[in-house]
């Protein structure tokens, strides 16, 4: 059989002859940017064979100077022979762990939520979470005091804590009278209190007095990103964080691509075992930042609430999303019931349980919910528009007597996909620009102030506002090619804008911005404007009357209010009304994991939230195609955006 080897990783495979190069590297655990999932479309899994020959099909992707210099598309080639492949930087992750630590950082900064101030919004709560852990300390038993060992345990459960009326896992009963007996009797009993009317149930038992070792993980479950908070159940204190790329990725940048991904021949089996096997990289990250301070041992974290959208939680729980995407577009379930983690493959001890909160349709998930419980839109006066901008735009309008929720496709262009040299918020992303109306020259600014990789989702915003505002590309996105300057140029008949030269670049090839870029870009942004005016509408409420805005995702906490104003990605309004929640969805998991009142809202907003299906409303695709310009048709609805056009092209 063929071996693989690859660089810069140094992770050598073997396969079956004929093995396609793109599973390959994922069998070896070798990152290859895949924005398509494997169907060749978006020319992202570029590699170069520096070693051996292998077939590929030709594609349009590449040029001819490429092919010769070794390049071909991990997708379109197939294994034949020992082989030497090197990943290019534009191909790889990046530097995930830079890009996504500073999400977790603290920020400070105009209009950013800080944690106090998600805390007040959401209010004062008893730390109240689903499982107990009771220390209890029996009578052995006698020839006079002969009852089982179960009911002396639920005795003293009782006499103690209260706690009489409860059910049993079978693997703890398999295990009890040799661990009592072990223990002399001195026990932790695990206890999960569902609610609902359910009985409480025995889910673990441990030798000696392990009350105050009680821990759970909060967890988001990204398209792109997955994030893990462990914390201490007895005191609600954050022990540590964690993140790291959704390995998903490389079966497809967004969640129609994974669907599709998931009816190929164990597509689906694939899927679940990448995201857990993230789940768990990030629980072992957890528990070592943790021992810093205190010591935590995994078999002490017996509780997991996990948030994510619709499609990415029936993955994570092995149910098929198929039926997401086929009209009527109807989820096997929005609300799902509580796992244990071993069935899931978690690496969590027996008995653990894993909660994911509940969504409220294909298109709108539990990270939605819990961005509302977190933010405090269940309860405000306010009128307010939550909005988590990511690779599914999902919003949701309201206040504390009504909420009525949406999502519209945006695609991974704003995580760089479908983009010519988009990448995700890596070091080396460019993530600001800003456009000198006088000379057209950039200026921009990179993640990690490191030589330019390509540009992410904050910078390909802002670099079309700026486009726009000096007149280098008209309503339509198309490039002024009149223009004398040689970085707005016309290539295969496409206009494109050079962002950075490439003796510049870290890729050694000119980073530009192409009209099929900006089609991308106004296709994505057209789609959440018809979104948000569509919710409005729907509710006849003019923008005015909007209180308050909340930005939510890691992307939504980099865009600039008045760049996404002048795209048109959102209305025009006060940016004072605009705030940035952050990772709702991992705040508002961390809520419910600590407060059974916190889980019991939750359920409430996900049932008396209203869903409106856009692809059946009759008015979004008019909506849509009207908003298929920088940065609308109705020209009116932006009067600060032509004034600021004005005065940049009389500059």
């Amino acid at each position: 059989m063929p071996k693989v080897h690859f660089y810069p990783d140094n992770r050598v495979v073997e396969v079956e002859n004929g093995e396609n190069l793109l599973r390959t590297a994922m069998l070896a655990g070798v990152h290859v940017n895949a924005s398509c999932g494997g169907s060749s479309t978006c020319g992202k899994c570029r590699v170069i064979v520096e070693q051996g020959k292998i077939e590929a099909k030709h594609t349009a992707k590449l040029s001819a100077d490429e092919i010769a210099q070794g390049y071909v598309l991990a997708c379109t080639a197939t294994v034949n022979q020992d082989i030497e492949v090197r990943i290019p930087v534009e191909s790889q992750m990046g530097d995930s762990k830079a890009a996504l630590d500073r999400e977790l950082e603290t920020v400070s900064y105009a209009g950013f939520l800080s944690a106090k101030d998600l805390s007040e919004l959401f209010g004062k709560f008893t730390i109240n979470p689903a499982t107990k852990r009771l220390y209890v300390e029996l009578t052995p038993p006698n020839l006079e005091d002969n009852v089982s060992d179960l009911e002396r345990l639920r005795r003293e459960l009782n006499r103690r804590h209260g706690v009489a009326d409860f059910n049993v896992d079978i693997s703890v009963l398999r295990k009890m009278g040799g661990t009592l007996r072990e223990a002399d009797f001195k026990v932790t009993a695990t206890v999960l209190s569902l609610g609902g009317g359910e009985c409480d149930r025995l889910i673990r038992l441990d030798a000696g007095d392990r009350s105050s070792k009680h821990y759970g993980l909060a967890v988001d479950i990204g398209t792109t990103s997955i994030y893990v908070e462990l914390v201490d159940l007895t005191t609600g204190e954050t022990l540590a964080k964690a993140s790291e790329y959704n390995a998903q990725v490389s079966c497809g940048e967004d969640i129609i691509s994974r669907i599709v991904y998931s009816l190929k021949k164990d597509g689906l089996q694939k899927l679940q075992q990448l995201v857990v096997d993230t789940i768990n990289k990030l629980i072992d990250k957890v528990v070592e930042k943790a021992r810093e301070k205190v010591q935590v041992e995994i078999d002490d974290i017996v509780y997991m609430v996990a948030a994510g959208n619709t499609t990415m939680t029936h993955i994570f729980l092995g149910i098929t999303p198929r039926y997401i995407r086929e009209e009527p577009y109807i989820p096997t379930a929005t609300f799902t019931p509580t796992v244990e983690a071993k069935e899931l493959g978690l690496k969590m001890p027996d008995g653990a349980r894993v909660y994911t909160v509940p969504g409220k349709a294909s298109y709108v998930g539990g990270d939605i919910t819990a961005g509302l419980l977190a933010s405090g839109v269940f309860k405000s006066e306010k009128l307010t528009l939550y909005i988590d901008v990511g690779t599914n735009g999902e919003m949701a309008l309201g206040n504390a007597d009504w909420l009525l929720s949406c999502s519209c496709s945006a695609g991974p262009a704003f995580e760089g996909g479908s983009i010519k040299n988009g990448m995700r918020a890596t070091k080396g992303a460019i993530e600001q620009v800003r456009i000198n109306p006088a000379t057209l020259e950039p200026m921009i600014l990179t993640i990690g102030q490191a030589r330019p990789k390509g540009i992410c989702g904050s910078g390909l915003i802002d670099a079309a506002a700026e486009l726009f505002l000096t007149g280098i590309i008209n309503e339509k996105g198309r490039f002024n090619i009149e223009l004398d300057n040689p970085r707005i140029r016309e290539v295969d008949g496409q206009g494109e804008y050079v962002l950075v030269w490439a003796y510049d670049t870290a890729i050694k090839r000119d980073i530009v911005l192409t009209e099929a870029d900006l089609d991308n870009l106004i296709r994505t942004k057209g789609a959440i404007y018809a979104g948000i005016t569509t919710l409005l509408d729907s509710m006849q409420i003019p923008v005015e009357a909007i209180e308050e805005i909340l930005i939510a995702g890691g992307f939504g906490r980099y865009i600039e209010v008045d760049q996404s104003v002048t795209i048109g990605l959102l209305p025009e309004i006060e940016g004072e009304k605009v705030k940035y929640v952050g990772n709702g969805s991992l705040l508002g998991a961390r809520l419910i994991l600590l407060s059974r009142e916190a889980k019991n809202i939750a359920v409430d907003i996900a049932q008396k939230m209203t869903y409106l299906d856009l692809s059946t409303n009759p008015t979004f695709m008019d909506r849509y195609v009207s908003a298929l310009f920088l940065p609308h048709t109705d020209r009116d609805s932006f009067p600060s955006v032509m004034r600021r056009m004005k005065a940049s092209l009389s500059a």
